[in-house]
Parts: C-alpha cells; structure tokens; sequence
C-alpha cells in the first residue's frame, strides 16, 4: 500500500468538494479504507433484538473481514472474529441463529459462548485449550442497537452512549423484534453510496415515494421547517427529547414529517398497528440517527428503519436495510412485510441506480471533483470531511 499516494490523492481534493477520482475506484485506496476507516471506528452491527437470548448470535463481514456477536448463558454480550482457532474456518454462515455452543463446521473445535475453548479432538499432549480462544472485537450497546469496534483501543463511546439513549428511549428498542432485513448489491464504491444517502438534494425528483412524508428541501437540523417550533413545543408537551445532538462521526435529531403523515411509508400512515411509540397517538416525527462511516436510521411511532453499506471492494457495496417492529406485532394481524418495507425498499432501489451512474460517470477521464451545495448537501460534505480527517490521522499515525 502507497502511502504516500494516498496522501496526495487526500492532499489534492479541493475544500468543500467531492473526492478525487482514485480515492472512488483504487484497489489500493479500499484496502486502506478498511485499514483507517472501518478497522478503526465504531461500526453499526444491528439491533440487541436480534441477540436477546443466551445463544443468540449474529454474523456479519465487514469488508473481507467475519465478525461474530453472541450473547452468552449469562446474558452478556461478546464480540469475535468469525474464525476458527485451528486453521481459520468461519464458524457461523452470515445470519442469526441460536446456538448452545460454537462448533467449527470444519473439524468441530467446539467453544464456550464466551470464546473459551471447550474441546479439539485429536491434539498433542502438550494443547493448551486455554491459548486457543477466540479473538475478541469490541462490542456495545446503546440503546438497544449494537455497535462494533475491530481496534486494539476503540474510541470513546460515552458521549454518545450519554446523549443518544434518551433520544431513542421512547421508541422502546429493549422491546422490539427484527421483522425483515435485506441485502442489496451495488457496483460503486461504498463512499460514493454513503454520499447518496448523506444528503436529499436528488429526492424531489428521484424519490417520488419518500417525498411524500420526508420534508425533501430540509437543511440537515430541519430547524428551518415551516412547522419546526410548533413541533418542537409539541415534543416539549409530550416530553420527547429532540436534539440535534452529535459529534463528527455521529448525528441524531427528532423532526416533523410532511402534514398530514404520521410514518415513513408509502402513505403516510402506521405500516404497524402496535406502536413502539405511543405518545401524542404516534405523531411524533422520526427519529434520524447516523454513524460515520456507513449507517443511517430512522425511527418513527410504528417501526425503525436500519440502511448500513457494507464495503465489499472498490467498486462493489452490500447494502443492507433491517425493519425493527414492536415484538408483540403479529404479522399478518398487525402488519404485513410489504406494507412495512415497501418505501424503503423502493427508495434503496432507486439509490442503487443514482450510485451506480454515478460510479460510471467517476470511472471517466473528464471527471473532476466538483463543489457540494452546502445547504443541500452538508451531510454529505461533512462525512466527506471526516473521512478525510479520519485518513489523515491515520497516515499521521503511521508516520509517527
């Protein structure tokens, strides 16, 4: 990996534009994201509802990278790399599952649900199952969403452990259940589909569906809506905190949807009838929340709404979407799968094919990194920004 190219690539980018053209395409450039960016942060894994029995566990890749989160006998959760001490089988398939213990589909190692080594036929007298554990990644959970963190020291997570909690509180997440997840395949690079999802300047016209219930002209606090400080003294009545709260690599803030709705779906109404939300009979907006590098949600009264891009290499990104309902929902009874995931999934659809034209039109030799607007697109420039900074602290870092 070149270095010093990547510095130059970095140096190169003009203040307040989009990136150079190798920091989109370069193999070299991936494999230094995963090393800077994604091997440093605190990464968006899915919800504690996805592992809330002992012997709950969830696989995940990040990059080329297997992770595994378990919650063991105890009800405590643990983080590991999805690879066998022996000779570095995946032990559990991408998904979820239950398990009673953590047996290598290969040679059948078998491990405690905390990573201890239990059995591994057929070794020396001088094995020590002891020194064969699983590697561990740091994992946490914030208000019922899992977070991960693959660096020896990961950063400080108490900011927003501190002020991200009483936002999400009232949509109760300690007591919901994942109803759908998705994966879709995108051929452009992960921060060309990051930047798409960052900013809405592209959705009065390419999301007709969204458009209906997300105010698509916002600035990035929604402070500037026409119905903001009736919301917000609403909000106030009911006791729902709003924001906006955040630091550089996260933002959460409550706003109003367009008039008339009450949820993010193609109508405008609750996809489900059990409420995560009760208060003010569910008309208390959404909830956005987002973590740099890859990650947006929003939550409303009846459900919430996960997006991550998943890096897979330069010019490929998996992005994956999981709806959250209230665990006493019935499917069937009280909402139905393509009622629920229907905007979201059509929106993902057409972002697939924004980000896409807008690899091919990087892959040209006339391109060139052109200005963001900073009202239209400030997300965007600001997770541009911190990618930037993130990349330069780390070449810092390696140079120390």
């Amino acid at each position: 990996m070149d270095l010093g190219h990547i510095a130059a690539l970095l140096q190169a980018r003009p203040a307040g534009h989009s990136l150079p053209q190798g920091l989109y395409v370069e193999d070299a450039v991936f494999d230094f994201d995963m090393a800077a960016v994604f091997g440093r942060s605190w990464l968006f894994a899915g919800f504690e509802a996805e592992v809330r029995k002992p012997g709950d566990y969830l696989a995940l890749t990040v990059g080329r990278w297997p992770i595994l989160i378990v919650r063991d006998r105890d009800g405590e959760l643990h983080g590991f790399h999805n690879s066998c001490r022996h000779r570095g089988s995946i032990l559990c398939a991408p998904g979820s599952g239950n398990a009673a213990r953590i047996v290598c589909p290969y040679h059948s190692w078998t491990y405690a649900l905390d990573g201890r080594l239990l059995a591994a036929s057929r070794m020396p007298d001088d094995f020590r199952k002891a020194d064969h554990g699983l590697r561990p990644v740091h994992v946490a959970a914030v208000a019922g969403a899992l977070l991960v963190c693959l660096a020896e020291t990961p950063p400080d997570i108490e900011t927003m452990r501190r002020t991200l909690t009483p936002l999400l509180a009232p949509h109760d997440l300690a007591h919901a259940k994942l109803a759908y997840r998705s994966t879709l395949v995108e051929q452009a690079n992960w921060k060309l589909v990051m930047e798409n999802g960052r900013e809405c300047y592209h959705c009065a016209s390419g999301h007709p569906e969204l458009a209906r219930t997300f105010p698509v002209g916002v600035s990035a606090s929604f402070g500037d809506l026409e119905e903001s400080r009736a919301f917000e003294e609403r909000m106030a009545a009911l006791g729902m905190p709003m924001g906006p709260e955040g630091e550089d690599w996260w933002q959460a803030v409550r706003f109003p949807l367009n008039p008339g709705t009450v949820a993010m779906t193609t109508d405008g109404g609750f996809a489900v009838a059990k409420l995560m939300c009760a208060a003010g009979g569910g008309d208390t907006g959404s909830l956005r929340w987002a973590l740099e590098p890859n990650n947006f949600c929003h939550s409303t009264a009846d459900h919430s709404f996960a997006f991550t891009a998943m890096p897979v290499s330069a010019l490929e990104t998996h992005v994956v979407s999981k709806w959250l309902v209230h665990e006493d929902a019935v499917e069937g009874v009280d909402y139905d799968i393509e009622t629920l995931t229907h905007l979201w999934t059509q929106t993902n659809l057409q972002d697939k094919e924004f980000a896409e034209n807008n690899q091919r039109g990087v892959l040209s030799p006339g391109y060139r990194p052109g200005p963001y607007s900073t009202e239209a697109e400030s997300l965007t420039l600001g997770f541009v920004d911190w990618y930037c900074a993130t990349a330069a602290a780390y070449l810092d870092g390696m140079a120390a």
